[in-house]
């Protein structure tokens, strides 16, 4: 695992996209299209940014997100397909070739077993994913699947991640936090080639810590990442806070 640490959110959101933009080429050269996930939540804004303004060819590249709650509208603020429409696709200068998105409206198995099918034909060249305040990856909360081969699962999210939604302000109160969500397992997002993790804010410096420090287990569900060796972790430095000299190092 390669860490990065930055003075500023928005620096850490460049050096992360920076990073990405030339392994989506490389596949591209190499096979003529690449395959993407992309997450969500307020710790992807600046990443975000800066990759839909890269000079690629998007309509040779495939795009899947991580995760969306069960029985939410497209329409509601909250929804990763309206967040991704909003803050990536639709800010392309080019149309993507495909964007999978998870529709969890109706029937949330169903549609992982539908999705699931698609990316199993579509390996994944790079991976932007976050780490969350419980140290989840994608939605899966501890103690995470770890032994799941099912690309999507449909799963409970405990009261800490869901705190977490309800501080970064996509929801007016805890009781209209969604208790369940479709996510992407954690063998999906290790079978990734390489994978890009943004994390700002102080936050999420415990969890960052547990991470990088401690043994990978299912209680701390981002140690999955040490099992992978193209893993590029980008923090700012109040995330970075806790980490020791000699994992900063």
């Amino acid at each position: 695992m390669q860490i990065d640490i930055s003075p500023t959110k928005q620096e850490l959101g460049r050096r992360a996209a920076e990073q990405g933009i030339p392994l989506i080429r490389e596949a591209i050269e190499q096979r003529g299209e690449a395959n993407i996930i992309v997450a969500t939540g307020a710790s992807q804004f600046e990443m975000l940014e800066h990759l839909a303004k890269a000079d690629l060819p998007w309509h040779k590249v495939t795009a899947f997100h991580l995760d969306e709650y069960v029985g939410m509208p497209l329409t509601h603020p909250a929804s990763f397909r309206l967040y991704l429409w909003q803050r990536f696709v639709s800010r392309l200068p080019l149309p993507l070739k495909a964007f999978h998105y998870l529709n969890g409206e109706e029937d949330a198995e169903a549609e992982t077993k539908r999705v699931g099918a698609i990316i199993a034909e579509h390996p994944i060249d790079v991976a932007f994913v976050g780490i969350g305040e419980n140290g989840h990856m994608a939605f899966n909360d501890p103690p995470a699947d770890f032994e799941t081969e099912s690309p999507y699962l449909v799963v409970a999210l405990d009261e800490a991640c869901r705190k977490q939604q309800l501080g970064e302000g996509w929801f007016p109160t805890f009781d209209d936090v969604p208790t369940h969500a479709i996510s992407m397992s954690i063998k999906q997002i290790l079978k990734s080639k390489s994978i890009i993790v943004s994390v700002p804010d102080e936050r999420k410096a415990q969890a960052v810590q547990a991470s990088v420090e401690n043994p990978v287990s299912p209680k701390d569900p981002a140690t999955c990442l040490q099992m992978h060796d193209r893993v590029w972790l980008y923090l700012d430095e109040p995330a970075a806070s806790k980490l020791s000299s000699a994992a900063r190092s």
